[in-house]
């Protein structure tokens, strides 16, 4: 190793200085705990904590020995315990005081001044409007109204609140604008310190302008938006995230893959965003041989230039702080300054704000920071000591120790353990820098020269777009995500298997042994392989014929005859894949739904093949749809029944089964859709599901009829062209090896979702797609479950 120096190399060598962790320690706990407490019980634990401090202090004596130091760490975590229980006591005494909470559980009616505090977020929920939440924190009561409350006409305070809005005058406000809105009170959720919640559905009234230094920072992120504006939409989506946080227009299925390969702090403005951000201005300052105060200047340059940029909002400077700290380490080389200072920081910011110590973005930007602190020197010394360029080993050690230290937290928030989220996050590191300076660029010139603007932006796209394609592609190895245990029982047994690994691994022989395990667990999670051969390829058990934008599914029976369950949107395609598959017999033709991308080909079917029987749906709606199948059927003679759940049929070796839908589902976006047939096929020994174009609601309704172990398929027929609205619960009760996708290419729907693809493969399912994979055979191979495809030549189009 090293001997060290001016560049810190010596840092992985020094015993960090962890005095300061007890108190850190203690106010980050207490303050968790006492958000759920009231402020008299708060009140208890601070006295009990101080007087079990006294009585340790008085007791353990002077230090000196491994049991006096033991005894003043106590006395320091009991310190800490007292510091952020007080500060949390304090504001929930706040949150308690009457006459506020009194008209909160009135749900009175109420004219508020109100102060915004940080940005209005959109909130998901059942409603098609926006709903935005706004921080606020004075307040003034001007008219009551409510059941029965002797509360005074007008009320005088300070505190915090948030406000639930549905009206698109709240979209664009600015942090510390004054506003008067009108709606209605309600308590605070459980663990909240504001003191009421305010619903409205009415636009706020302005109260004069927001400060200059918001209005700037609006302006500049403002810019940014209106220069991303012409640019694709998942990197010009990407670019504000990534810049400024601003992620008002990420496609959702972007921040799926960036959240299921480890990549979310990219677009989020937390202390791993600003340790990032500090990591590329301190690599191009030692490319140059910059001295370290001047290193230390730009970077503190950058990070003030950040906080304006992003808006001087508490969470900003919160990712300041842990970012500086950072800088403190890497710039000055002197970490034993660093960790008291990230310990200090801590309890300082839990004192002033109690909320932080149950906010996930807190925990993860002070694990960053810790990981840059602790782990990510040693890591870049060992790299160094193995012949790795200083650059080149920074950028490798910061990214990954950054990752390792956050894993407890991602792994009890999602529930997952991402394998691919170290690799993806080192891809990613190239393009961060380019990115991030284009965009600022792009920001910083967007008032005075837009069409500057719109080229820096335009530049920055490319390696936006490569960080979009790393998320995807990384989101999308099959067996790139695990489950794992979540919630707090998950996040406590990452952080033992965290600190198990940190320790064992600096052993040689067990760094070898995990990337064997690593990689072993990659390829075994590969839930099929992909045959090659001609078509139809031996040993099929389903295919999905490309009809364009609609569904035409083909099951084999005997040779030269198939259940077919759908005919697609024209009689040609559906036709010619039939042809393709040597079909001469139809036993048995199923139709789901009457929609007519389910029946507008059904004369395809028919065409030269004889057609023993037909059973459609109970739901006779569109009446377009029926009448062309009952037209269809009564000219060649063929009988049509009406198949409900629990009807059956076995055609040669397949066996058929209608499971949904349960009930005639009424009320919903499509009734069509809701009750279409699906189906449960016993083909070989292989469980397939074929669910039609059902959606949130039959799915549902299916999870309450069967549960998820009546719903357990080896292969999925994505429902509805793999569209947004699929149950997570449902598919993770398919749980299925291959998923396929019926979809016709560049249909004006949007199909299929990317978010729902991303799950099925997240989840270890191969999923392919006839738009870009042509005809889709699922098939038995050696006693083993494979999958093929047709292909399309270039363009999307049949070959």
């Amino acid at each position: 190793m090293p001997s060290g120096g001016e560049d810190g190399s010596s840092i992985g060598r020094r015993v960090p200085d962890v005095r300061l962790a007890g108190i850190a320690l203690g106010t980050w706990l207490a303050a968790l705990v006492a958000l759920s407490l009231s402020a008299r019980t708060a009140v208890c634990v601070v006295g009990v904590a101080a007087m079990a401090a006294g009585v340790a202090a008085a007791t353990v004596g002077p230090a000196g020995g491994r049991r006096q130091g033991w005894g003043w760490v106590a006395v320091a975590v009991l310190l800490g315990v007292v510091c952020g229980a007080s500060a949390t006591a304090a504001r929930a005494s706040v949150r308690e005081a009457e006459p506020l909470a009194g008209l909160a559980r009135a749900h009175a009616t109420v004219e508020a001044e109100l102060v915004v505090r940080d940005d209005p977020r959109p909130v998901s929920g059942q409603r098609a409007t926006w709903v935005v939440m706004v921080d606020a924190r004075r307040l003034t009561v001007d008219r009551v109204g409510g059941a029965g409350s002797a509360a005074p006409a007008t009320i005088r305070l300070a505190a915090g609140m948030v406000v639930f809005a549905t009206d698109d005058g709240w979209r664009g406000l600015l942090p510390g604008q004054r506003v008067i809105a009108s709606g209605r009170l309600r308590p605070p959720q459980r663990g909240d310190l504001r003191a009421a919640a305010l619903s409205t559905s009415e636009p706020p009234r302005r109260l004069g302008r927001a400060p200059w230094l918001q209005r700037a920072a609006g302006s500049l992120r403002a810019g940014l938006q209106r220069a991303c504006a012409p640019l694709p939409d998942r990197p010009g989506g990407l670019l504000p995230g990534l810049v400024v946080g601003d992620t008002s227009r990420l496609d959702p299925a972007v921040a799926d893959d960036f959240r299921a390969t480890g990549m979310t702090h990219l677009v989020a403005v937390s202390g791993a965003n600003v340790a990032i951000l500090i990591g590329c201005v301190l690599l191009l300052a030692r490319g140059i041989r910059a001295a370290p105060r001047l290193t230390a200047a730009a970077c503190a340059t950058a990070l003030a230039g950040f906080v304006v940029l992003a808006r001087p909002t508490p969470s900003v400077l919160r990712a300041a702080a842990m970012g500086a700290l950072g800088l403190i380490a890497l710039a000055s080389g002197r970490p034993r300054a660093a960790v008291p200072g990230l310990c200090a920081a801590i309890a300082v910011l839990v004192v002033v704000d109690p909320e932080l110590a149950g906010d996930p973005g807190f925990a993860l930007s002070v694990l960053a920071t810790g990981g840059l602190l602790l782990i990510a020197p040693r890591w870049r010394d060992a790299l160094r000591a193995r012949g790795v360029p200083a650059g080149l080993a920074e950028a490798l050690a910061i990214p990954a120790a950054a990752q390792v230290a956050c894993a407890p937290v991602i792994a009890g928030l999602s529930g997952t353990v991402s394998l691919v989220a170290v690799p993806a996050n080192l891809l990613a590191v190239p393009a961060i820098a380019p990115a991030t300076v284009l965009g600022v660029v792009a920001a910083v010139v967007s008032p005075v020269w837009p069409t500057g603007a719109e080229f820096a932006a335009w530049l920055a796209s490319w390696p936006a777009a490569w960080l979009v394609a790393v998320a995807g592609q990384g989101a999308r190895l099959p067996g790139g995500t695990l489950p794992w245990p979540g919630g707090w029982a998950g996040a406590l047994l990452m952080a033992g298997v965290t600190v198990a690994f940190l320790v064992a691994a600096r052993r040689r022989h067990v760094r070898r042994l995990a990337a064997v395990v690593a990689v072993a667990a990659v390829v075994g999670a590969l839930p099929v392989r992909l045959v090659a051969g001609g078509w139809p390829p031996a040993g099929w058990l389903m295919v999905v014929c490309s009809v364009g934008q609609g569904d035409a599914v083909v099951l084999p029976t005997l040779p030269g005859a198939a259940v077919v369950v759908d005919a697609g949107p024209d009689s040609g395609p559906t036709d010619g894949c039939l042809r393709r598959l040597g079909v001469r017999t139809v036993p048995l033709l199923v139709v789901t739904h009457f929609h007519a991308d389910h029946v507008g080909g059904i004369e395809g079917v028919l065409r030269g093949r004889g057609v023993a029987a037909i059973v459609t749906t109970a739901w006779q709606e569109p009446a377009a749809g029926l009448a062309s199948v009952a037209r269809a059927a009564a000219t060649r003679g063929i009988p049509v029944g009406v198949a409900r759940v629990g009807w059956t049929d076995t055609v040669g070796g397949l066996t058929l089964t209608v499971i949904g839908p349960p009930q005639p589902i009424v009320g919903t976006r499509s009734d069509p859709n809701n009750n279409s047939l699906v189906l449960r096929v016993r083909q070989r020994g292989v469980d397939l599901l074929l669910a039609g174009d059902a959606e949130n609601e039959e799915q549902q309704a299916l999870l309450g009829r069967v549960g998820p172990g009546g719903l357990r398929a080896a292969v999925l027929k994505v429902a509805h062209h793999g569209s947004a609205y699929q149950e997570p619960a449902f598919l993770d009760a398919v749980d299925p090896a291959v998923a396929m996708v019926s979809v016709g290419v560049h249909n004006r729907y949007g199909h299929p979702n990317a978010s729902v693809l991303g799950k099925l493969a997240r989840d270890g399912a191969r999923v392919l797609r006839t738009d870009r994979d042509g005809d889709l055979a699922a098939v038995r191979t050696e006693g083993r479950l494979a999958v093929a495809a047709r292909g399309y030549g270039p363009g999307g189009h049949p070959p």
